[in-house]
């Protein structure tokens, strides 16, 4: 009835406590490199376009991208006892648990590279470890089982001697603003997985794309706006798009998947055995339900093998230490837009239409 009333405008996270305070060893080579404007206007950082080829500047990234992952894993150990690897990759999903933003793809993905590890022990990858963090809504049953499972799977993981050293899986809990001021400066990838169609726009992969992790994402939310700043060649994007969601889910049918795809069929085998519950049997049976009995809504399986993909050519990447650096640069670069500076002026100017209040 009043269309003139609504108005959308994309989210923004402030850089003077996401990047600047968060980061200081990122912040500090960012200020030798253009100066310290951009921390009042973050546009500025596009500056950095021109010098992401720069040996010198792509020296200082990955010396502070190190000195976070040491940071993080002596206050992973200190306040937990957890130990990881700061050599290895950072693969990291923060975010409220829920299905549609598919932790449980992420996980299924996990299990893939797992089995792969299994019969090919001599496969050369980088080494990893997955982080997780999250909450779920205090009735959300599925989502909680969801949490169990990177849990019980974190466990299998860590008591098979094949691929002790080589991949790791770690839910952290009570996840909070000041676990991920330490987490996002350590992080090398940025899960942002939903279900196209279904993210409004979201703040943590403007975070993490602020702080130089590469992102692995779907044609979703904010994603998209990331990727036309700084250019889908800069990121991972995988998956149907909303439009294919939408004109798919009628006749989607997840056994095709099953049936048809050798590394999905193994990797929910592994689940249905109850490799992951050996003192639980059936513990899980309701993601079988959730996948298979009652279509897979969020279309896990449909983008199982995209996703799986899309993380083997950013492995291929993180081989080549300077192309990575640069397009990690270039991320950076292209964050400006993902400042709350721009949403609020937005706000103030286009639909408060407040005037600025200067202070003498």
């Amino acid at each position: 009835m009043f269309p003139e009333r609504f108005s959308n405008k994309t989210n923004g996270v402030t850089p003077r406590r996401w990047l600047l305070e968060a980061n200081p060893g990122l912040s500090s080579a960012i200020t030798e490199a253009i100066g310290d404007k951009w921390i009042t206007d973050l546009s500025q950082l596009s500056n950095l376009k021109s010098l992401a080829g720069d040996s010198g500047l792509q020296e200082a990234f990955h010396k502070s991208k190190r000195e976070a992952k040491v940071s993080f894993a002596n206050w992973l150990k200190t306040t937990s006892g957890q130990i990881v690897d700061p050599d290895s990759i950072f693969d990291c999903q923060i975010k409220r648990i829920h299905e549609y933003k598919r932790q449980l793809l992420n996980a299924l993905r996990i299990i893939v590279c797992y089995n792969r590890l299994r019969e090919n022990p001599n496969l050369d990858v980088a080494p990893r470890t997955f982080f997780f963090a999250g909450k779920a809504a205090p009735a959300y049953q599925l989502a909680k089982l969801i949490i169990k499972f990177i849990n019980n799977l974190a466990g299998a993981i860590d008591a098979d001697p094949m691929v002790r050293g080589r991949m790791k899986v770690v839910f952290l809990p009570e996840y909070n603003v000041s676990l991920a001021e330490r987490l996002l400066p350590a992080s090398d990838v940025s899960n942002q997985i939903s279900t196209a169609g279904y993210e409004a726009s979201g703040t943590s992969n403007m975070k993490f794309m602020m702080n130089g992790a590469l992102t692995v994402g779907t044609r979703d939310g904010a994603t998209i706006e990331m990727a036309e700043e700084a250019g889908e060649e800069n990121m991972f994007l995988f998956g149907l798009t909303v439009e294919q969601v939408q004109n798919s889910q009628a006749w989607y049918n997840p056994h095709w998947h099953y049936e048809h795809e050798p590394e999905t069929r193994a990797a929910l085998d592994l689940i249905f055995s109850d490799y992951f519950s050996r003192n639980e049997p059936g513990a899980f049976s309701a993601l079988r339900d959730t996948l298979l009995t009652h279509g897979d809504h969020y279309m896990h399986l449909a983008d199982l093998t995209s996703y799986t993909q899309a993380q083997d050519r950013l492995g291929e990447l993180y081989a080549n230490p300077g192309e990575w650096a640069r397009k990690a640069i270039l991320n950076v670069a292209s964050s400006g837009k993902f400042s709350s500076d721009r949403t609020i002026h937005e706000y103030a100017t286009e639909i408060w239409k407040a005037e600025p209040c200067p202070i003498p």
